[in-house]
């Protein structure tokens, strides 16, 4: 097959997830729209049997949840989403012939494929279908800049990164930055559904469409205390890398400070988590402040400060 045919059916396969995911986006807000769980209708009926006699008869109706078929198609579609565009970066790396991984166009549709598969693996573990929402939007930004602003054709690697690390340090990266988006979104929701909480008022149309607060922050710390680790092992990862490069493990480049910044972030969380008196919203706002390090990591960096990292025009 001709590196075009493979081109166009990776860009086909891409554009093909993005509207597959805007049908899960009205999914999920269709399902969030809809509200919580109705309590059970109760239907008496009476009949007159043999003799006279009055029979009454109670059916008490299956619970109704307002939205849950909606979600199940949000789920449904975020899976074919999530097909589509791991077709799209498979077929990307067969063009390119390497890891997909060489420029901000290809990191930013490998990112958002692991944004998906983070909440969807997630979802079969537990029920997340009331995030969908607050994971599809930022998927589908992701995309969208990817294709419009990011896109590069493929091309050879520079010599800095040509190397197995390549798949190591970025695929560990990637994973983290799926976690770390998914993160994000709880913690934010987190403090949206304390405020209403501590007014007594958790009717309000998000806050009695979330789960509460404790459960949110849960949620949370278990993401973080899986992507942590990962996330230590990426920074070292790139030690490593970066003295097989360019002969020296550590050297304040912009982008490697600002993956340590990141680092000490969620370190700060984490021990906030432990620490009486941190363990509420002072906790979800450092987990924000994490991803918004992340996010100058990986876009502000490329675009605002000159790195050794930087590759293909914007950056890798």
């Amino acid at each position: 097959m001709s590196p075009e045919s493979l081109a166009r059916m990776s860009n086909m396969a891409i554009y093909s997830s993005m509207l597959v995911l805007v049908g899960a986006m009205f999914a999920f807000a269709a399902s969030f729209a809809g509200g919580r769980r109705k309590p059970a209708d109760v239907v008496v009926t009476t009949e007159v049997g043999a003799g006279g006699t009055a029979v009454i008869t109670r059916t008490e109706l299956s619970v109704v949840e307002p939205g849950r078929r909606a979600a199940n198609i949000g789920i449904s579609l975020s899976w074919l989403a999530f097909a589509l565009l791991l077709a799209g970066v498979v077929l990307r790396g067969i063009w390119a012939e390497r890891a997909p991984w060489g420029n901000m166009y290809e990191f930013s549709i490998t990112a958002a494929l692991s944004v998906l598969g983070v909440y969807l693996l997630a979802n079969t573990r537990v029920d997340l279908r009331w995030l969908g929402l607050f994971v599809v939007i930022p998927v589908l930004l992701t995309l969208g800049v990817a294709v419009t602003v990011l896109y590069t054709e493929a091309a050879q690697l520079v010599p800095a990164l040509k190397s197995y690390w390549l798949v190591i340090h970025v695929f560990a990266a990637i994973v983290c930055a799926g976690a770390f988006t998914l993160a994000a979104a709880t913690a934010g929701l987190s403090l949206v559904r304390d405020r209403a909480e501590k007014r007594g008022n958790v009717e309000g149309f998000l806050s009695a469409r979330i789960p509460d607060a404790e459960r949110l922050r849960a949620l949370t710390n278990k993401t973080l205390a899986f992507a942590f680790p990962l996330w230590t092992f990426a920074v070292v990862a790139g030690a490593i890398w970066a003295e097989n490069a360019w002969g020296r493990y550590w050297g304040w480049d912009p982008k490697e400070t600002w993956a340590f910044i990141t680092w000490v972030v969620y370190a700060a969380y984490l021990h906030a988590r432990s620490t009486a008196g941190w363990r509420g919203n002072k906790a979800s706002i450092i987990a924000i402040a994490g991803w918004a390090a992340f996010l100058m990591n990986y876009f502000g960096v490329n675009f605002l400060a000159s790195s050794l990292h930087s590759y293909a025009g914007v950056g890798s």
